[in-house]
């Protein structure tokens, strides 16, 4: 089973605050998680064949398209947006 420790720093390394109370329920549901995983590890699959790509494809690019929404749909969407100038959607300042 976990420490009190390691699940407090796994929740520090997912940013995600965690009460003392919450810890001990982390502690149960976090170790059956990874003892889970320690049987799919122990699984024999030597007989396996790797696959890349569940449908088969490879090397497989989408074309770079331009698709319109139409006048229609860029209203809709500005309409929607929750900060907009003129014809400009407003977005927070990154830096």
């Amino acid at each position: 089973m976990l420490s009190k420790e390691e699940v407090k720093h796994i929740a520090m390394l997912a940013r995600i605050g965690v009460s003392e109370d919450e810890v001990e329920s982390y502690q149960q549901t976090l170790s059956a998680v990874l003892d889970s995983f320690k049987e799919l590890q122990n699984l024999d699959t030597e007989e396996i064949a790797s696959i890349g790509h569940i449908t088969g494809r490879t090397g497989e690019a989408r074309i770079d398209r331009d698709e319109s929404f139409g006048t229609e749909g860029e209203k809709a969407i500005q309409e929607n947006f929750p900060d907009s100038e003129k014809s400009f959607l407003k977005v927070k300042s990154v830096f």
